[in-house]
């Protein structure tokens, strides 16, 4: 078994399009638009497409009460290789205006990583 993707709902959905692929190298496919639901999505990939993030956007999610019901993500960690990578991309990041919500460090469970908020304030782990 395996994890096929993960969603996340977007209110700027070209700009977090954007973030992820401009920072993690991910490729994306063609824009999926439902006109019957005004839903429109992209699925981002890593990895030749073994790991996937779908990003969905709706107007009806910039209600306050919808929005509040599709909490829960607490966190997307993506591995970078390196400490040394983590430190560059969490440095190229903070330089392009994002804001770091945890510096580079080691965690009590041996991970060396850093946080940053993507463009809908998304935490995202960047780890080696």
């Amino acid at each position: 078994m395996k994890i096929d993707h993960i969603a996340i709902w977007a209110n700027n959905i070209e700009e977090l399009r954007h973030f992820y692929m401009n920072y993690f190298g991910m490729t994306c496919n063609d824009k999926y638009y439902n006109p019957k639901k005004d839903f429109t999505s992209y699925f981002l990939s890593l990895d030749e497409g073994e790991t996937r993030i779908e990003l969905m956007h709706n107007p009806i999610i910039e209600r306050r009460e919808v929005r509040e019901m599709l909490q829960g993500l607490t966190h997307l960690a993506i591995s970078v290789g390196s400490k040394e990578k983590v430190d560059e991309l969490t440095e190229r990041l903070r330089n392009d205006g994002y804001t770091i919500a945890g510096e580079p460090r080691t965690t009590g469970d041996g991970y060396y990583e850093s946080v940053v908020l993507d463009t809908e304030g998304n935490r995202v782990e960047i780890s080696e």
